[in-house]
């Protein structure tokens, strides 16, 4: 099932690109990637069916689902894939969210190439499933920098104005920055390979070699920065955390953290709208699930240490793009800051190392793929009608759009984590992971988290009273200003509803009733977490200090579990 929907994707976008290569056929080309999409949506609901939910991960078997082909047999590559249960739900959010970004674009101006826009978006899916199915770190590797090329073409052809730079730029951070990562990746494996005689690429023998990195000192010559203040000339460090820091380096670019984070911006706004929805909702969560799946299992005494420097690059970026969504002017570049503000909680959750701050954070990357996917298409459906994002120019529009602004109101409130949508619970679970987690972090982080909640709400309420609220204010139409040409422009049709309904569905439902999704992502969380909660509590042990655990977090009362807390 697993290498199937990444075969359905590939071979659906192959097959539309030469049978319908005379021109006039771009409608049929619509329907051709739509149809494929939904077919792999399908495809990853048979998946989920068949995914065994209360049986949790094991040492000996950690994944589900699995299968797998030898690669490059000398050294231990495999295509191997499988499954857990973040997987899963990860898989599920990218296979509903194509699907309506593919039918969200059928009115953007494509230039006349829509076969090849629909073709990158296939390819881009096929890759983005294969990261998160893949159990070999260098298939993970390899599907991780393959997203990279459709998304350099999406938005480099069909973005606006400054397309062409903002692709540059986002394919060399990305590119970049994943350098390091697999640097660190290989040379785990060739530690692996020194201990035991074997090259392999199986992501939990090289979680297991990673650990032991620990014991093993390094020393890091500074070379030309030796000669500045404060700096030494060779610092002495184990091998795990130069492991972490190789393995943040990419991961962090593709959150983004600050400060990192410059690519994200000019990206989101020069991308076209289902490029935007798709690099919000799923592309983002690579990192965040590079660190989830990767960074907090192999180097655990290094995740502890680095937690308070990693929560407090969070912050700033949190409390830091909420400050320019605030006097931000563009629609567009708002709702992408706000992604890196979003994201900054997201890790935080993941860094507190407790069940409530990493389930937080698991379910972060879900609700904010949902809700922020939802904003940019709205974005979109604003600009296809004046070919504007200056809000300035907007405001009434609850008058003149009064569909388009329901869904707006809904999707916004929806991002601020208003109680009862989904946003709430995420932003609930890893700012209370943060505030307990007082072997790791401790209270005042996440009383300044708390505080970019607060800022978050002011931008978000002070773009829906500009856009929404107040007398209309029409842009000038790009045909002309007058009048006649306003009364042109009407309010969302059958097909743009369509492409909202499902996910304020969704957005509803997971606000309401998130206790099934946290219940099993428990398991998982346990299973990846095990080697950071043994470090917090043998430290505590030594400290002769009282340890708060995944698992038994005395202000949650005994034996607390992550659905429970939800409650």
């Amino acid at each position: 099932m697993l290498p199937g929907m990444i075969l359905v994707a590939l071979v659906g976008g192959l097959i539309i690109l030469p049978f319908f290569t005379p021109s006039g056929r771009d409608s049929a080309a619509k329907g051709a990637a739509l149809l494929v999409s939904s077919v792999v949506f399908l495809l990853s609901l048979c998946m989920a069916f068949q995914f065994d939910w209360s049986a949790g991960p094991t040492t000996d078997h950690p994944y589900q689902l699995t299968i797998a082909w030898d690669w490059i047999h000398r050294f231990g590559v495999s295509l191997g894939f499988g499954v857990d249960a973040v997987s899963v739900w990860l898989i599920l959010l990218t296979t509903f969210l194509f699907p309506l970004a593919i039918l969200g674009s059928f009115g953007d101006d494509l230039r006349g190439r829509a076969k090849e826009f629909y073709v990158w978006l296939l390819v881009l899916q096929a890759a983005l499933i294969g990261v998160f199915a893949a159990t070999d770190v260098i298939l993970f590797y390899t599907f991780f920098e393959l997203t990279l090329v459709p998304l350099f073409f999406l938005i480099g052809i069909y973005g606006s104005g400054n397309r062409r730079y903002a692709a540059m730029k986002f394919f060399v951070f990305t590119l970049a920055g994943s350098i390091f990562t697999f640097i660190a990746i290989v040379y785990v494996a060739w530690f692996n390979a020194q201990q035991t005689g074997v090259w392999t690429f199986y992501v939990p023998q090289l979680i297991e070699a990673a650990r032991a990195l620990a014991d093993v000192s390094v020393v890091v010559p500074m070379g030309v920065l030796g000669w500045l203040p404060l700096v030494p000339a060779e610092i002495h460090t184990s091998a795990q955390h130069l492991v972490l820091a190789g393995l943040f380096c990419g991961f962090a670019v593709k959150v983004p953290l600050f400060p990192v984070h410059t690519w994200l911006p000019l990206a989101h706004t020069e991308a076209p709208t289902a490029g935007s929805v798709i690099l919000a909702g799923v592309l983002l969560k690579l990192g965040s699930y590079g660190l989830f799946r990767f960074a907090v299992p192999m180097a655990p005494v290094a995740v502890v240490d680095w937690a308070p420097f990693v929560a407090v690059i969070c912050i700033i970026g949190i409390l830091y793009t909420a400050l320019i969504c605030w006097v931000q002017g563009d629609l567009k570049k708002l709702v992408a800051y706000s992604s890196v503000s979003h994201m900054g909680f997201c890790v935080l959750g993941l860094f507190a190392l407790n069940m409530a701050g990493v389930g937080g954070s698991v379910m972060y990357m879900i609700n904010h793929g949902l809700s922020t996917g939802a904003l940019f298409l709205c974005v979109g459906m604003v600009y296809n009608r004046y070919h504007t994002r200056d809000m300035s120019q907007m405001g009434g529009f609850g008058r003149k759009l009064p569909v388009w602004s329901t869904f707006f109101v809904f999707f916004c409130l929806a991002s601020v984590g208003l109680p009862g949508l989904n946003g709430f619970v995420g932003e609930f679970l890893t700012i209370f992971g943060a505030f307990t987690a007082t072997n790791v972090l401790g209270i005042g982080y996440a009383a300044f988290a708390a505080f970019g909640l607060i800022l978050g709400a002011i931008y978000i309420l002070y773009m829906v009273g500009r856009v929404v609220m107040g007398p209309l204010n029409e842009p000038v139409h790009e045909h002309g200003d007058d009048d006649e040409e306003h009364h042109e422009i009407k309010d969302l049709n059958a097909r743009e509803i369509a492409c909202l309904v499902p996910l304020a569905i969704a957005c509803l439902v997971l606000g309401l009733y998130p206790t099934p999704l946290l219940r099993s992502l428990e398991g998982t969380i346990e299973h990846v977490t095990a080697g950071t909660t043994a470090v917090v509590q043998a430290r505590a042990e030594t400290e002769n200090t009282t340890v708060i655990t995944t698992t038994d977090q005395p202000t949650m009362g005994p034996q607390r579990t992550l659905a429970e807390v939800s409650r």
